[in-house]
């Protein structure tokens, strides 16, 4: 037996949460283990938990959300850049299996990498689109 979703315990108030903004559909609050100062997770009140399970309405309801977010940290905290960062499925590196998106505040010289170097190189650009298409 799987253990309860900690976010959906986070909506229904049985894990406190330090919670920055919240609408009928969407929730937003800290991260406990934020990447840096401001760091927002941002999650349906619904449980889905991925994005293959999101429905479309939803997922703009989120991505609203996250720009309000976004914008409250330019504003308050002088971020000067913002990622948005979002992880579906085990390989994908998601670690709580409630959709949610990472909002992360960008400042000067905040050393932080959050989009790794690669030396990954596709050979047949158009084999791949083919694939992509069918």
């Amino acid at each position: 037996m799987s253990s309860p979703c900690i976010f959906c315990q986070i909506v229904n108030g049985k894990i406190p949460a330090e919670k920055i903004y919240e609408d009928n559909n969407t929730l937003a609050f800290l991260d406990i283990n934020p990447l840096c100062r401001g760091h927002v997770l941002v999650i349906p009140k619904k449980h889905y938990e991925n994005i293959f399970d999101l429905p479309s309405k939803e997922l703009i309801n989120l991505i609203a959300t996250a720009q309000k977010i976004a914008q409250m940290i330019k504003k308050n905290l002088g971020a000067t850049g913002i990622n948005l960062l979002h992880a579906s499925g085990k390989d994908a590196q998601q670690s709580v299996f409630h959709f949610h998106i990472h909002v992360v505040p960008r400042y000067p010289n905040d050393g932080l990498n959050t989009w790794p170097s690669s030396r990954y190189q596709e050979k047949d650009l158009r084999k791949v689109k083919k694939a992509l298409c069918q």
